[in-house]
C-alpha cells in the first residue's frame, strides 16, 4: 500500500512510499481509507516531542484519525461487516492513517454520519473526542456554566464551541479578525481578539477553561477561573497526577512533577484543578457524537481538502497556524 512515511525524529519532511499492508487480528477490522486530517498531534509526534509518552518505531507512517469503509474484519469482530462505511481515531500503538489502509480495533471506531461526505467525516474523530473527553470526563460541564476556549477558529476549537454550545454553556472564545466573522457563526457568546485583547483582563468567574496552547496562555487562564473551577489542556505539561492516573511509573512521575511544578503551584495559588488530556479513542463517543452531527447540532468545519500526493505541502500548512477549521488529505 501506498503511506507516508518518515524515517526518524525531527523537522524532517514526509515521503510517499509502499508499505506492507497492515494485518489485522481477531478483534479488528481492516480499512480501506478515503480520508484523512491533519491534527498538531501528527507534527509533534514527528518532532519528537511526545517520546516520553509515545515512542515509535521507523519507518512510521504518520496520521491519526480517518474516515473509510471496511474491507476485512476478523473472527471475532461482532459490530462490524464489509462495506461498512466508519470513522475513527486509531489506538495510539495503531496510528497510521496516511495510508491507503489500516487495521483498526472494532472498539475504536464507529459509522459515519449518515450526513457527512467521507472528507468531512474524517475532520472529526480526534478533535471530537479531545473535546468530548475535555468537557464530559474531565471538566463534567453542567447546564449554564461559562467556559473559555482558546483558539476557537482551530481545528479544535470549531467543533468544542459547537459541543459547548450543545451542552447548554456560555462560550467565551479566542479569534484573530481572519477567526471572528467563523466563531461567531458557531454561536460562541464572546470572542476576545487576542492580537489587540488580553483575555485574563475580561473575563472573570469562569467555571472552565479549555486550554489548546500551552505556555504564558495557559498560565494566564488560572486568573480567570473562579475558585474550585477546572482547567484541561491538550498543550500544557503533563502533570504527576496524569503520570499516576496513566501507570507512567516512578521516573516519569518525577520528572512531570518537576516539569509542570509552575502550574502545580497555580493551582493551589488559586485552588483550581489543571488536568492534562491525553485523549483516548473510543466507538462509544464516536457514535453520541454521530447522533450530534446527524441532528444538525453539530457540522464539521473545513479550511483546505489536498490530495493525498501533496500530504507534505498540508502538513507544512498546518503548522503554519493560518487554517480556519481542519485540513484533510483526500486519500481515495
Amino acid at each position: 500500500m501506498k503511506a507516508m512515511v518518515i524515517d526518524k525524529y525531527g523537522k524532517v519532511p514526509m515521503r510517499l512510499e509502499n508499505m506492507p499492508t497492515a494485518k489485522i487480528d481477531e478483534y479488528e477490522v481492516l480499512a480501506e481509507i478515503h480520508a484523512a486530517s491533519i491534527n498538531p498531534i501528527d507534527f509533534k509526534i514527528r518532532d519528537g516531542k511526545v517520546k516520553l509518552l509515545l515512542n515509535y518505531k521507523m519507518p512510521l507512517i504518520l496520521g491519526n484519525d480517518f474516515s473509510g469503509v471496511v474491507i476485512k474484519v476478523g473472527a471475532k469482530v461482532t459490530r462490524f461487516k464489509v462495506g461498512d462505511e466508519i470513522y475513527a481515531r486509531p489506538r495510539k500503538n495503531k496510528i497510521g492513517t496516511f495510508a491507503e489502509y489500516i487495521s483498526v480495533h472494532e472498539d475504536d471506531i464507529a459509522l459515519k454520519p449518515k450526513n457527512l461526505t467521507f472528507e468531512e467525516a474524517a475532520s472529526i474523530p480526534l478533535v471530537g473526542l479531545t473535546a468530548y473527553q475535555a468537557f464530559a470526563d474531565i471538566l463534567q460541564l453542567q447546564k449554564g456554566q461559562k467556559i473559555l476556549i482558546q483558539a476557537g477558529a482551530g481545528g479544535v476549537g470549531t467543533f468544542a464551541i459547537q459541543l459547548a454550545k450543545v451542552m447548554g454553556e456560555t462560550v467565551a472564545t479566542t479569534a484573530s479578525d481572519a477567526g471572528t466573522d467563523l466563531v461567531r457563526s458557531l454561536d460562541a457568546d464572546e470572542i476576545i481578539n487576542y492580537k489587540t485583547e488580553n483575555f485574563e483582563e475580561i473575563l472573570k468567574n469562569y467555571d472552565a477553561v479549555f486550554d489548546t496552547l500551552g505556555g504564558d496562555i495557559l498560565e494566564k487562564s488560572f486568573n480567570i477561573v473562579k475558585e474550585g473551577g477546572k482547567i484541561v489542556s491538550v498543550s500544557g505539561l503533563p502533570n504527576a497526577r496524569f503520570a499516576k492516573e496513566n501507570g507512567s511509573g516512578f521516573f516519569k512521575t518525577l520528572l512531570f512533577s518537576i516539569a509542570s511544578n509552575k502550574l502545580t503551584a497555580l493551582e493551589k495559588k488559586h485552588n483550581v484543578q489543571y488536568t492534562f488530556l491525553f485523549m483516548k479513542p473510543s466507538g462509544d463517543q464516536l457514535r453520541i457524537i454521530a447522533d450530534h452531527i446527524e441532528s444538525g447540532k453539530i457540522k464539521p468545519v473545513i479550511d483546505k481538502v489536498f490530495p493525498f500526493e501533496d500530504a507534505q505541502e498540508a502538513m507544512e500548512y498546518a503548522e503554519s497556524g493560518r487554517a480556519k477549521g481542519k485540513i484533510i488529505l483526500k486519500i481515495k
